[in-house]
């Protein structure tokens, strides 16, 4: 099932798609009231704007989570534990929105990735109780001032501008197995990798997260990202397809 969050008429409600055509709203927030569907009221989905599928509290994101992305980044050594930071609610776009690259930096990045959109309030929860919490999954673009990051030592800075997490174009509930990422630039294919090659397991960062902080319905986590990262410049088309979920698409403005 594919969860999606529109706007149509002026007005932003959440609704199912169905094949390639057409959505059909749901009552109220899946997050709180559950996936009730109004068959009456259907859509044909090139009409409606896709938003962000979800309006997270908080986007916590992982690095350095696939040992070929380590090694081109200039490091050798496997993390002990998730390394994570976080981007603000503020920096999250949807589908077809676009990227803005900020005055103050000279070299921009994509980097896609595997998103986790979490379904209820959690805290202190074991790996093995993760996949009861999980609402399903969508692509995600965790777009980094790669310069500012290098001169920070620090990554928040680097990582949260206005425009920076690109999420969508929906969520997909409907998930068994490894997941395959591929991220294209201007057609051109830049990243390739599966879930498969992560370091931490979505199922072991969850539980670790979830120690830390309590994680909310909507909030979202950002599981790393393979080889292949780079710059983007504007008038750049960069797209993440996470096979099985969808595909994302942004312009660079």
């Amino acid at each position: 099932m594919k969860i999606a969050r529109f706007i149509h008429d002026g007005n932003t409600k959440y609704g199912i798609v169905e094949g390639d055509f057409i959505i059909k709203e749901i009552k109220g927030d899946p997050f709180i009231d559950g996936i009730d569907v109004i068959d009456r009221r259907k859509h044909i989905l090139e009409e409606v704007k896709l938003c962000a599928p979800t309006l997270p509290s908080k986007v916590v994101c992982v690095g350095k989570n696939y040992l070929d992305h380590i090694k081109e980044m200039g490091g050798k050594d496997i993390p002990e534990e998730p390394t994570l930071f976080i981007k603000p609610s503020t920096s999250v776009i949807g589908h077809n929105e676009n990227i803005v690259i900020p005055k103050m930096s000279s070299r921009v990045d994509y980097e896609g990735e595997v998103a986790v959109v979490i379904k209820n309030k959690i805290k202190n929860i074991s790996p093995d109780e993760v996949e009861h919490h999980i609402l399903g999954y969508t692509c995600a673009n965790d777009v980094t001032a790669r310069d500012l990051q290098r001169k920070d030592g620090q990554w928040t800075r680097a990582k949260s501008f206005d425009t920076f997490c690109p999420l969508g174009p929906w969520i997909e509930t409907d998930i068994d197995g490894e997941l395959r990422i591929r991220t294209y630039l201007n057609g051109q294919l830049k990243q390739d990798s599966d879930t498969s090659h992560m370091i931490f397991s979505v199922e072991k960062l969850i539980s670790f997260i979830s120690c830390i902080m309590t994680l909310n319905p909507g909030d979202v986590v950002l599981t790393g990202t393979p080889e292949g990262v780079g710059p983007l410049k504007r008038g750049d088309v960069i797209e993440v397809e996470v096979c099985g979920v969808g595909k994302l698409k942004n312009t660079v403005v």
